[in-house]
């Protein structure tokens, strides 16, 4: 009921800036959107790659506990021209890591390859690469899981998580307050990478530069500690505890 009302609410709000005042209203939005879109249910569609065991109410019990460290959000933030950017947020640190995909050689060749691999960067194969990168990097203590949106740029999941020993689980449809610290965080990123523009166009140095400013961040929710703080508070524990930090 406490959502119904939230929706409620807030689309008054938004339409309550319908008029003379629409624009002046809409800017001070961080957003941008003139007008709140209601969550529509009964459009849940289910998804072919989404298994029984791999939804989020199979989740472990301690994913949903922030105290205990290691379990990522992750989704895609997307631009033009089938770019996109993958995200990535640690629950109980809420560091950031940018996975960055780039076009695949033979992107925008004229005809395009029928039946051919996704070249947009962010495919099936492309996406596990790219992310396997990016997670294998950190212990084994700190990837146990990354819970994602429905997307299909992560149908492969089965092969990541056998790969990578991160098990990837996936939020309901139309849900995205089952990830709130990506989306979040999406919200930040679209700071620095505004909808509408090409986000190939930004290198893994940009991505990594963008990633360490919010890292840096000062949290209330962290007692004005930052990510980055409280991440390495993370490794440390796992150094004195004799654990390796690679991967």
């Amino acid at each position: 009921m406490l959502r119904r009302y939230d929706t409620t609410i807030y689309q008054s709000l938004f339409i309550e800036g319908r008029g003379a005042l629409k624009r002046d209203l809409v800017t001070c939005l961080r957003t941008g959107r003139a007008l709140r879109s209601p969550r529509e249910r009964s459009r849940n569609k289910p998804h072919g790659h989404v298994t029984a065991d791999v939804v989020i109410s199979e989740r472990p019990a301690e994913a949903a506990d922030r105290a205990v460290p290691g379990h990522w959000e992750g989704d895609l933030i997307i631009g033009t021209g089938r770019s996109a950017i993958g995200t990535l947020v640690e629950r109980h640190s809420r560091a950031t890591i940018l996975v960055h995909l780039p076009r695949l050689e033979g992107w925008g060749q004229t005809p395009p390859v029928k039946n051919g691999p996704s070249l947009g960067g962010y495919g099936a194969v492309a996406m596990n690469t790219a992310l396997a990168a990016s997670i294998t990097a950190l212990p084994q203590q700190l990837r146990k899981t990354i819970t994602w949106d429905r997307g299909k740029e992560l149908s492969a999941h089965a092969t990541f998580a056998l790969e990578t020993g991160t098990k990837v689980y996936f939020a309901d449809p139309h849900s995205p307050w089952q990830r709130p610290s990506n989306e979040n965080t999406n919200g930040l990123l679209r700071q620095y990478f505004p909808k509408g523009t090409d986000l190939s166009r930004w290198t893994a140095e940009d991505l990594e530069a963008v990633a360490h400013t919010l890292n840096n961040r000062p949290r209330k929710t962290l007692g004005w500690r930052t990510p980055a703080e409280v991440f390495e508070e993370q490794l440390r524990s796992l150094e004195e505890a004799g654990v390796a930090t690679t991967g």
